[in-house]
């Protein structure tokens, strides 16, 4: 129709599709690798609950796997570099802290108090995303001491 042409139909998809998934760079670092770790436990164990007796447990890897996905994706695109007022590394500590907390919890009573296999696999499941995020946790409150040392 004269004035007006036709994108490329490819050019547009490839820069949204890449804009969405987390750089290589971010991706391979030590924290890109523990919230993808994060984002695939919570979400196997949010599965796991689903399908378990145990559903009334599903609240917690939901809110966890959000709440992973949403900082992986606001730190592998910079988004936490345009917003200084927000504190992202005492936000990220609390999250981390309050996860592996609530998910130890859980877990324990989803493999103690539930007899189906899918409730012992999501308590397993659960186990395991403790683990990473007692382990991220851990790595962020000891980058904040060595910073408040070092006078920042």
């Amino acid at each position: 129709m004269g004035d007006v042409e036709a994108p490329e139909p490819n050019q547009p998809r490839q820069t949204v599709l890449l804009s969405i998934l987390p750089s290589k760079e971010f991706a391979t670092s030590r924290k890109g690798m523990l919230l993808l770790a994060e984002v695939v436990l919570s979400f196997v164990s949010f599965v796991c609950f689903t399908a378990s007796a145990a559903a009334a447990f599903v609240t917690v890897p939901l809110l966890e796997f959000l709440a992973a996905l949403f900082l992986l994706f606001a730190y592998s695109t910079k988004f936490n570099e345009r917003f200084k007022s927000f504190r992202w590394p005492l936000m990220d500590f609390m999250r981390c802290v309050t996860a592996s907390i609530i998910y130890f919890i859980v877990s324990i009573v989803a493999v103690s108090r539930y007899w189906d296999g899918s409730s012992k696999a999501a308590g397993i499941f659960g186990f395991c995303a403790t683990i990473v995020f007692a382990l991220d946790f851990y790595l962020i409150f000891n980058e904040l001491a060595t910073f408040l040392k070092e006078g920042g």
